[in-house]
């Protein structure tokens, strides 16, 4: 009969994981149409076949090497060794997972794959195609790896000091996914400099629109969508009581910090500009999720709300201290997954004891420290092999037909 149940639970769990991996894997064609959504039409065949490609090399990197660095002490060893080999015969029930370990590798590689496409939105429309595709195959293989390994994988930094030691915690990924992210995004745009015609001589800010905001919108409910599973997916289980009640409160906490962080994104825009900026909007939503994303099981709803809240407003300002800086990110990607992903890890200790204040700076330190150095190096090496910007005259004509060879609305263009 204990045997029986086990199993029982082992596949609710294991189906609970796969579902959740699968929502999250939908992510990829959230920030597909979002990007697609906020950058100029002749650059939509290009950042579309990034995000195609990136998740494919995600998805591989991954599995030859990225997943045995994260969760095998940070060490570098090749290929996925044992992790197909599921089952559950001859164990004693109390050795045995709760999900089979197959099914643990598909929902981390799609973690990896959304990472990734936090960098594709923020170097758009002025990056070679095979320079940001040899990034992705680092950035997925080791960068990210090594991080986690610190982090989820448990592993000590460079030997020195263990993160959950020191109070860290990051539910589902504020600091670990989304700031990574947004640190190697934050890397290559530095080096990779603002489009053309985006800041004036005089330091003014020239507004450059995306070209479909109903494509941007979509991706956004897509992204609201797939985060059930991002973050519902991290209590790792639903076959208990208590597992299947942590899952109800993290999908509640989910879904109000995204409308929190919208709604208060929309009143900033509206009192900053007089009007209801749509793409701000956007932003919020997900920079609500962002916020909440470190530690959804703890807040009441209403303080979920609040965090997302905050998000939403602390974003609407990072877009515009960006654009101060002349730091060009065409998504906001940097704003909404760095600046926001630092807010939520803060957020933390709030409401989870088990955290500290000190632990979670340190935590963010040392994956913004990592990230972003080795990330800068890969950039400036990519820079001086292969180079990574297109001419001014592919940029101006648009990447589409410079990297791609053809244009993704042809029936639009005057020839």
């Amino acid at each position: 009969m204990e045997n029986t149940v086990f199993e029982l639970q082992y596949a609710l769990d294991t189906f609970y994981f796969l579902v959740c991996g699968a929502l999250v894997m939908w992510m990829a064609a959230g920030f597909a149409m979002l990007e697609a959504g906020l950058v100029r039409s002749k650059n939509t065949t290009e950042i579309l076949t990034k995000n195609v490609a990136l998740y494919a090399i995600s998805c591989t990197m991954y599995m030859i090497c990225g997943y045995s660095i994260m969760y095998g002490g940070g060490e570098f060893t090749m290929f996925l060794d044992g992790i197909v080999a599921d089952g559950v015969a001859g164990a004693a029930v109390e050795d045995r997972a709760t999900y089979a370990p197959s099914a643990d590798f598909f929902f981390q590689v799609v973690f990896v794959a959304t990472a990734m496409s936090i960098v594709s939105g923020a170097v758009a429309e002025r990056m070679k195609l095979w320079s940001f595709l040899a990034f992705a195959v680092v950035m997925t293989g080791v960068i990210y790896p090594m991080e986690g390994a610190w982090t989820w994988g448990g592993a000590a930094v460079f030997g020195m000091y263990t993160l959950g030691d020191l109070g860290f915690s990051d539910f589902a990924g504020s600091g670990i996914v989304h700031m990574a992210g947004a640190s190697a995004a934050l890397a290559g745009v530095l080096v990779l400099g603002a489009r053309k015609g985006k800041y004036g001589a005089n330091g003014e800010v020239n507004a450059i629109p995306g070209a479909n905001l109903p494509l941007a919108t979509l991706g956004t409910f897509i992204l609201w969508m797939g985060w059930f599973g991002f973050n519902g997916g991290s209590v790792l289980a639903t076959a208990t009581v208590e597992s299947a009640n942590a899952v109800a409160v993290v999908f509640m906490n989910t879904n109000a910090a995204a409308a929190g962080g919208l709604i208060a994104a929309l009143i900033v825009a509206r009192v900053l500009f007089g009007k209801a900026d749509l793409t701000m909007a956007l932003n919020g939503a997900l920079a609500g999720l962002v916020a909440i994303t470190a530690e959804p099981s703890t807040p009441t709803a209403l303080e979920a709300t609040m965090f997302g809240a905050l998000g939403g407003v602390v974003v609407v300002f990072a877009i515009l201290t960006l654009d101060k800086l002349k730091i060009d990110d065409p998504v906001g990607a940097i704003s909404v997954h760095g600046v926001v992903g630092l807010v939520g890890l803060l957020l933390v200790p709030v409401t989870n004891d088990g955290s500290s204040f000190s632990g979670q700076l340190i935590g963010a330190a040392t994956i913004f420290v990592w990230v972003f150095a080795t990330s800068l190096a890969v950039w400036f090496v990519l820079k001086a092999v292969m180079g990574i910007r297109v001419t001014e005259e592919e940029e101006f004509n648009g990447v589409d037909i410079a990297e791609c060879g053809m244009e993704a609305y042809p029936e639009f263009t005057t020839k």
